[in-house]
């Protein structure tokens, strides 16, 4: 993604000489009719001009037949016209001077049809003959409140005007759903663009762009799919260098593609924490609701980042301290204890005006009188170890609705601003505003007002999770371009080779062990062979016991099928092991030839973890770690992480598992070498990397992990695709 010019071509949507409305009309109710008003009313103060050539005029303004019939050249054309016409409109417009279009109409392929992926061809052809920037098709405009330009299709009230917030998404709905909620907060978005279905610039090119703005301090994004994901990263990672998070709220995770996956590791890695993975060390904030990430934006605005994950507390409640601490449980927030001379300084303060030293009462005269409650979170202001200071509190509806809290709010606003603290007051209920509370709010621009404690909860954890990440983050330009530094092994050009015509290439367990044992993972001592025989023979070599499998490349689930035995303590087991896999699998219904069977050491004790990676379809690959064995389905205890992947990036993510509490040595148990396993995982990484575009799944399950041994892989299974 070339970042600079990106950036222009959107400055040139956003910024534009002037605005000409194609297929302007007076229509009542009709989008262009619609768009004709409100391009008209919001403050531009460059020329509007109509071009429809079907019209002399639109209400008492001049309409233009052609764009050579307008007064000076069009810049940024608004394209009101049906699809058909839109190519050939817009191809006039670009040689007629136009730098940028705006295209509300659908019907360029979304329904799959023949002749809609015809029109996005053409479409597609006039921008790269042109260089037009093309924002949609099938959007619903802009609102650009630093300069008053207003495209947007919507028939309600609109207030336009500069604001901190720019709102960007894929759906035209949710942006002006998020406008009218977040002016009802007291927060102006200061601009809104759909992208539609972007055939041209993408959220990634508004994003890049918006991370330049001075006056944008957050950005949201809705988000259903990636268009280039390395242009998402570098944009992304262009805001979080300028200290803006961007706030985002993606669906389209795939329920029916984990269904389908052939592997442990593609059953687990679903979108959206394939997307986290990639994304988190970009400057995303991936957020699970709506909700969420308006209260998120009410943080980012009115604190600022970054944001600190160590809380300090004042409660007028005993129960809302109980729904406090329960709602941060796990969140990343913590409620450190206070330094001592203001934990000191607070029991004197309580103590003040108590009742036969009945502390219950000196608490209620601090809740209770304006100036105490005030030195309270003055003294709270003193505390080091405290980031951000949380106080149940909730805007008054009405004037002397709650006696004194206006008062309240100011002071400690006042104060804060002073001390330069980060505080918030926090409702135990989701509230709407009235006319009044937006009043009170607006005086108060220093201090955040947050709403229901899990969604409240949720959006500081996510903030303080980006602040952490931005600090330890690298500068766009020093960012991995995700190719590896070394040459691959032989052995994946061979399998490269194998796949040049294309199709799926699922490698057996014994030949995927020898890929990852190429890696330097390690893998018991095993025998291919073919008949009970040489299985028994194999045995003996090995040494007693010993496990025995089903060899396929066609058989990735063995155990379901019967396919393993363990626990085979002499030849005669051996032999009569064979035959006892053969009969398994026939009647779990596998009628393929098996192309061998797999006689290995058995290795007894350890903690089995899964190692995987997976190709992601819309960020690319993605390693895996977690609990292995059958706790694999059944906790679920996985991370996630980005490729490619450091030993040291490996070890915190395996240190992150629930399961590493039994690998740091559990009840006085031996602890395990973490920094070997965090080299399997990088290993594994690095496979992923070197395969490229053929990684369909890497699974290695288990791999068990013993007190003072290697790491070794008892299972392992690769999947490859070619291209189509």
């Amino acid at each position: 993604m070339d970042l600079i010019r990106s950036i222009e071509r959107v400055g040139a949507l956003v910024s534009p000489r002037n605005i000409v409305v194609v297929g302007a009309s007076d229509r009542p109710g009709s989008w262009p009719a619609t768009v004709w008003k409100t391009v008209h009313e919001q403050g531009f103060k460059s020329p509007i001009y109509a071009v429809n050539p079907n019209r002399d005029s639109i209400g008492d303004k001049p309409c233009y037949r052609t764009f050579d019939a307008l007064p000076e050249k069009p810049d940024h054309v608004v394209m009101l016209t049906p699809a058909p016409a839109i190519p050939d409109a817009l191809a006039e417009a670009a040689k007629a001077g136009a730098r940028s279009a705006t295209v509300f109409a659908a019907g360029y392929g979304e329904d799959g049809g023949p002749e809609g992926k015809a029109l996005a061809v053409r479409l597609r052809q006039v921008i790269a003959d042109t260089g037009i920037a093309v924002q949609g098709p099938n959007c619903t405009g802009n609102i650009i409140g630093f300069n008053g330009l207003c495209t947007l299709v919507d028939h309600r009230k609109l207030v336009v005007g500069p604001g901190p917030v720019a709102l960007i998404g894929q759906s035209g709905g949710v942006l002006l759903y998020a406008n009218h909620i977040l002016q009802d907060r007291g927060i102006q978005p200061g601009a809104l663009i759909s992208s539609g279905n972007e055939i041209d610039m993408s959220c990634a090119d508004y994003i890049a762009y918006m991370a330049d703005e001075p006056r944008i301090q957050v950005i949201f994004c809705y988000l259903e799919s990636v268009k280039d994901v390395g242009a998402f990263k570098a944009a992304c990672a262009r805001a979080r260098d300028a200290g803006k998070p961007v706030i985002l709220f993606k669906i389209g995770s795939s329920e029916e593609g984990r269904e389908a996956a052939s592997t442990h590791t593609g059953a687990l890695a679903g979108s959206a924490e394939a997307f986290d993975a990639v994304m988190e060390d970009y400057g995303v904030v991936r957020i699970d609701s709506l909700d969420d990430a308006i209260e998120a934006i009410e943080i980012a605005v009115h604190l600022g980042v970054p944001i600190g994950p160590r809380v300090g507390a004042l409660s007028l409640s005993g129960a809302y301290r109980g729904i406090l601490v329960d709602g941060a449980a796990g969140s990343g927030l913590t409620f450190p204890k206070l330094a001592p001379d203001v934990e000191g300084r607070l029991a004197a303060l309580l103590s003040t005006g108590s009742s036969a030293g009945n502390p219950a009462d000196g608490g209620f005269t601090v809740l209770t009188s304006v100036d105490k409650y005030v030195e309270c979170v003055d003294i709270l202001c003193d505390d080091p170890n405290l980031d951000v200071l949380i106080l149940q509190a909730e805007l008054p509806r009405e004037t002397g609705m709650a006696a004194h809290w206006e008062e309240r709010f100011q002071r400690i606003h006042d104060l804060v601003a002073r001390r330069g603290k980060k505080l918030a007051f926090i409702s135990m209920f989701s509230r709407m505003f009235t006319d009044y509370s937006r009043e009170v709010r607006a005086a108060l621009p220093k201090v955040a007002f947050v709403q229901e404690t899990r969604k409240s909860v949720a959006a500081f954890a996510a903030l303080a999770k980006w602040s952490e990440r931005a600090r330890a983050a690298k500068p766009v330009a020093a960012a991995s371009s995700g190719k590896s530094s070394t040459k691959p092994p032989a052995i994946v050009a061979d399998l490269k080779a194998r796949l040049a015509k294309g199709g799926t290439l699922t490698l057996n367990e014994n030949d995927a062990k020898a890929v990852i044992g190429t890696y330097g993972i390690g893998v018991p001592r095993e025998t291919v062979v073919k008949d009970a025989d040489s299985a028994a023979a194999a045995a003996d070599k090995i040494g007693y016991p010993v496990v025995l499998k089903a060899l396929s490349d066609k058989l990735t689930h063995k155990s379901d099928a019967g396919g393993v035995l363990i626990g085979l303590a002499d030849a005669a087991a051996v032999r009569a092991g064979v035959e006892t896999i053969k009969a398994n699998v026939k009647r779990y219904g596998f009628n393929e030839p098996l192309d061998g069977f797999l006689v290995c050491e058995q290795v007894s004790g350890g903690t089995e973890l899964v190692f995987g990676a997976q190709r992601d379809p819309e960020v690319g690959p993605v390693v895996m770690a977690g609990a292995g064995g059958i706790l694999l389905e059944l906790m679920k205890d996985v991370a996630f992480a980005p490729v490619p992947l450091s030993p040291t990036e490996a070890g915190a993510k395996i240190e992150g598992l629930r399961t590493a509490k039994l690998l740091k040595g559990y009840r006085g148990a031996a602890a395990h070498d973490i920094d070997a396993l965090g080299d399997a995982l990088s290993a594994t990484a690095r496979l992923a990397q070197d395969l490229g575009d053929a990684l369909e799944s890497i699974d290695i399950n288990p791999i068990v992990s013993r007190p003072g041994k290697k790491p070794v892989a008892l299972d392992a299974v690769i999947v490859l695709r070619g291209k189509e």
